[in-house]
């Protein structure tokens, strides 16, 4: 279980996280990187970070809509609303899917 940590709640409940290393491909050079991705989140989508996209120099697509987060209490997340996707090309365990993936600040 070293990919496996748990982590006490305050109401003694347990939080899983589990990671997986996957491969991650920038679609227009077909070239990739190997990372550690967060299993169930509790996201409802894909996400990554702006560092993270900053850092690796994947490219941004504007969409049409801003998206608007809401934390689990139902507040408006404070780093504010979804402007930009990445498109990649992900890989696991020999399967490859192309994905569009949210951009979150932070």
């Amino acid at each position: 279980m070293d990919n496996t940590s748990l982590h006490d709640l305050d109401k003694g409940d347990f939080l899983r996280e589990i990671t997986v290393k996957i491969g991650l491909e920038w679609i227009d050079i077909q070239e990739g990187i190997t990372v550690k991705a967060l299993l169930d989140s509790g996201a409802t989508k894909l996400v990554m970070s702006s560092e993270f996209v900053k850092k690796q120099k994947f490219k941004l697509k504007k969409i049409e809509r801003l998206i608007y987060v809401r934390n689990i209490d139902g507040s408006l997340n404070k780093e504010g609303p979804i402007e930009y996707t990445v498109e990649v090309n992900i890989y696991y365990q020999g399967h490859r899917e192309r994905m569009e993936i949210d951009v979150i600040r932070g």
